[in-house]
């Protein structure tokens, strides 16, 4: 019997090359895989990385986000982290995506599970300072919300979405804050990345702060449990580029490399958190030889956080 992560990478790959490509993927998404339904595992998941970047945040500004300008990168479907960061009283969000992901239905279904979870007493646990005007105000989204297009609920929560290329941002030198990311580095070509971090070091501010999640691990693993996080290292270079789709690409970068990356462009990584190893699932699968010149414990890393405290030219 065919693993379903074949079938899975067959269909996307599939659609990849077909004309309305994104349309295609969003049906396969939503009526076959499930993987754009905002789960609890899912929300857990948004939630917790709001509260991290947001204390990550404090630990090096007491003041806060008060008055605060931040660009996240990849805004995907749900704007749960914005919404966190309006309630924490940032002054702006700039989200930045290559596609349009994010729809008004998409953007209640946040708010309202982010309503949701302070009624039933979850959300204090995440965030632990509330701007209550702001809460009301969210509220009030919610109650009005057939009134409303998705670009007015943008304006309200503080957040401006672009669809651009996030190599040049067309931002001016040191005007952001703060930049943040979840699961979305690993997506991304590592040439272009790089020049990414370049636009991001050339935009922040010189006291400013990045904080960035990236999930290493082989994504097919979340649609198939018979396959490990580290899968997709069994495969040389030219047969997972055989395997892989422009649909949800992924690079396969160890965390060493980002860190390496980092090094190149001097933006410091004064923090990193390693939230995912096993060393056990690593050692089942025969590492191509394109690894060998990573140790086990640079391969080994799933998943972290890599946040850096701007120090300046």
């Amino acid at each position: 019997m065919i693993q379903k992560w074949k079938i899975k990478a067959l269909v996307q790959k599939t659609i990849s090359i077909l004309p309305f490509s994104e349309k295609l993927n969003y049906i396969f998404q939503k009526h076959v895989t499930g993987g754009i339904e905002l789960t609890e595992e899912y929300w857990g998941y948004k939630i917790t990385h709001a509260r991290d970047h947001i204390n990550f945040y404090k630990s090096y500004d007491k003041n806060g986000l008060n008055g605060k300008t931040a660009l996240e990168l990849g805004t995907g479907w749900y704007p749960i982290v914005p919404v966190c960061l309006f309630l924490s009283n940032i002054d702006k969000v700039i989200s930045i995506d290559i596609k349009s992901w994010m729809t008004k239905s998409f953007q209640i279904k946040a708010i309202a599970k982010v309503v949701d979870s302070r009624k039933t007493g979850k959300l204090e646990s995440y965030l632990t300072e509330i701007n209550e005007e702001r809460w009301d105000i969210l509220e009030g989204i919610l109650k009005k919300n057939k009134n409303l297009t998705r670009d007015e609920i943008n304006r309200i929560i503080c957040l401006e979405t672009v669809i651009k290329d996030a190599r040049r941002t067309n931002l001016p030198d040191k005007s952001i804050d703060f930049i943040c990311s979840n699961n979305t580095f690993e997506h991304i070509r590592q040439d272009i990345l790089f020049d990414i971090l370049k636009e991001f070091r050339r935009i922040i501010k010189d006291d400013g702060i990045m904080s960035h999640f990236i999930d290493m691990s082989d994504h097919f693993s979340h649609y198939d449990t018979s396959i490990t996080n580290y899968n997709f290292l069994k495969y040389s270079e030219n047969v997972w580029k055989l395997i892989d789709n422009s649909i949800q690409p992924q690079n396969r970068l160890r965390f060493i490399d980002y860190k390496r990356m980092y090094e190149k462009l001097n933006i410091p990584v004064s923090m990193e958190l390693i939230t995912g190893s096993r060393s056990d699932q690593l050692r089942q699968i025969k590492i191509s030889k394109q690894y060998k010149n990573y140790t086990e414990d640079e391969l080994v890393i799933s998943h972290g956080y890599i946040v850096s405290k701007m120090d300046g030219e």
